[in-house]
């Protein structure tokens, strides 16, 4: 059988397809149902806020990943008045950073539950933004802008992404070159202006995990 894997705020699916490329069984948890055109999720989706999720129901997963929503950490990373307001409001209350960090605490809470349930370690791979470090602690490892958090392997790819990636950029080029522009504009009209499809759409590509981090973490933990 193949092995199952856990998708936390799985969006579009970057981490799922490159853990079904790597032959596990995924099964993706989101808040709602991410179509834009031709892209959506490439596996079986549960609609369900991970909030409300137990470890207990991952007891046979082979690998947990993540990629909490992380429109907020990038928001107070950008030089704006009102980001760095926000910024401050947070910083000044308690119940605000409880609010901040709750999605991504929940990996963890669901981590350690599936391990009690399991009886032996299930890893995780939390993977967020370099501005989200300020409120949960400093990443292990980023492939670009892409930080990760938990049991990352000791022996992560080391050089350009055109070796990792068998000389194909196409991924990196589409979400993390012009991420900076993208990115940018998204926030803006995140907190500025009404969401729009488009603007979700952009989104979510911009969010979506390389391939080839996705494989490479994959390969590392298959039936480890």
């Amino acid at each position: 059988m193949s092995p199952l894997a856990i998708d936390l705020f799985c969006g579009l699916g970057g981490w799922t397809e490159g853990l079904i490329e790597q032959g596990y069984y995924v099964v993706g948890f989101d808040i709602e149902q991410h179509i834009y055109g031709d892209a959506r999720y490439p596996a079986q989706l549960v609609l369900q806020d991970v909030l409300t999720l137990h470890g207990k129901q991952f007891k046979d997963a082979a690998l947990i990943v993540a990629s909490p929503p992380c429109q907020e950490f990038s928001y107070m990373a950008m030089p704006w008045s009102k980001a760095k307001e926000k910024q401050r409001l947070i910083e000044a209350s308690p119940d605000e950073q409880k609010r901040l960090t709750a999605l991504f605490d929940a990996c963890f809470r669901i981590q350690a539950e599936a391990i009690e349930a399991a009886g032996h370690h299930i890893p995780l791979i939390v993977e967020n933004v370099r501005g989200a470090q300020k409120w949960v602690g400093r990443s292990r490892f980023n492939y670009g802008s892409f930080h990760l958090w938990g049991d990352v392997p000791a022996l992560m790819p080391i050089g350009s992404i055109k070796k990792l990636n068998g000389g194909d950029t196409h991924a990196w080029e589409r979400t993390g070159k012009h991420c900076g522009n993208w990115s940018t504009l998204c926030m803006r009209k995140t907190f500025d202006s009404s969401a729009g499809f488009d603007r979700k759409a952009a989104s979510a590509m911009i969010a979506k995990i390389p391939l080839p981090l996705s494989t490479y973490i994959a390969r590392h933990f298959y039936l480890i």
